[in-house]
């Protein structure tokens, strides 16, 4: 096994957010998230810079990588200058790539920040364990997927650029922009830029009211709220607007599933925020929206659903027919 790099410490197992990656001469970021994965990068380099601003900032292609280039950049300097090597897609790497690697882990060189990005899978497996062996800082970038995750997400970039935000407001970039790490902290950079004082749903609604108000999402509360004339109308909009079948009918499906967790959650005493991964709002708004619905109407609208979610990837002639169905069946399943 390769000796741990000089003043390295392991990290804990589960590893790190990148909102505490710092300099290390070993630093792994993994995980398929690519907007956290550059930020835990950015981040490291810009605490090196920090302590000297003349460190030598070097990235690498792992998949254009050329043999040897890794030991002339991680090479001591003549003045011993500070350096930081940030190695991308290292999944991509070659078998050369690899086995620099693992030489450099036996003598890694003084004062050099290697920082290894990698995007998931197997490939490198053996280095990634050599890696992890010599004690190197894990920082985990997972696909954020959950809404209550999502909702921290908003929520901790508001917080950064010192700004408060009104619950609904979360909400609605969430909604608008959710499907998207990238495109949600897009989001969130240009109501900070283009606004002042606390985010309201107002300010949301400014920028980005067109996709709140007619998103499957606003299709998908109408419908189970029973109110079939606005669902049918925010779904024509939608579709007008250039929005897709099949997302519509997702979030259909979406919205019923978690309907069914809240419900099958109150039966079995289990709290949906922490047992199922739920925001307390999507909670609260569904044991609302719940008093209308029995069983037998909740299986209906799922099966309608289901036959719509066929018909739009292939099985039907008609995509938008079989969503506006689907749709009027949902409404007519409350109560």
């Amino acid at each position: 096994m390769p000796p741990a790099p000089r003043a390295a410490s392991p990290s804990p197992s589960p590893g790190i957010s990148w909102e505490e990656a710092e300099p290390a001469p070993l630093v792994l970021v993994t995980g398929a998230e690519t907007v956290l994965a550059e930020r835990a990068v950015d981040r490291v380099v810009a605490l090196a810079r920090e302590a000297d601003a003349d460190v030598e900032v070097t990235r690498l292609d792992a998949a254009a990588y050329e043999p040897g280039r890794l030991r002339v950049v991680a090479s001591p300097s003549l003045f011993a200058e500070r350096r930081v090597v940030v190695l991308e897609d290292l999944q991509s790497g070659t078998e050369e790539l690899f086995s620099d690697l693992l030489g450099h882990l036996e003598d890694p060189g003084a004062d050099v920040v290697l920082v290894l990005v990698h995007g998931g899978g197997q490939r490198g497996k053996k280095v990634l364990d050599a890696v992890r062996a010599a004690g190197a800082v894990l920082v985990r970038c997972e696909p954020v997927k959950r809404d209550a995750d999502k909702v921290a997400f908003v929520t901790a970039e508001l917080r950064r650029a010192r700004r408060r935000a009104e619950p609904a407001a979360v909400r609605a970039l969430v909604e608008a922009c959710g499907n998207d790490l990238r495109e949600l902290a897009s989001a969130c950079q240009q109501v900070v830029a283009d606004t002042t004082g606390v985010v309201t749903a107002d300010v949301v609604a400014r920028y980005y009211g067109g996709r709140v108000e007619a998103t499957g999402f606003r299709v998908a509360d109408a419908a189970v709220e029973g109110r079939s004339g606005d669902a049918v109308a925010l779904l024509r909009h939608a579709v007008a607007t250039g929005t897709d079948p099949v997302p519509l009918v997702a979030a259909l499906a979406a919205k019923l599933r978690t309907l069914a967790k809240v419900a099958a959650a109150r039966g079995r005493g289990l709290d949906p925020a922490r047992d199922l991964g739920l925001a307390p709002w999507q909670v609260d708004k569904a044991r609302r929206e719940l008093r209308g619905w029995t069983p037998e109407g909740l299986a209906s609208a799922i099966s309608a659903v289901a036959r719509a979610d066929a018909e739009v990837k292939g099985a039907g002639r008609d995509p938008v027919f079989a969503v506006e169905r689907a749709v009027l069946v949902v409404a007519a399943a409350r109560g």
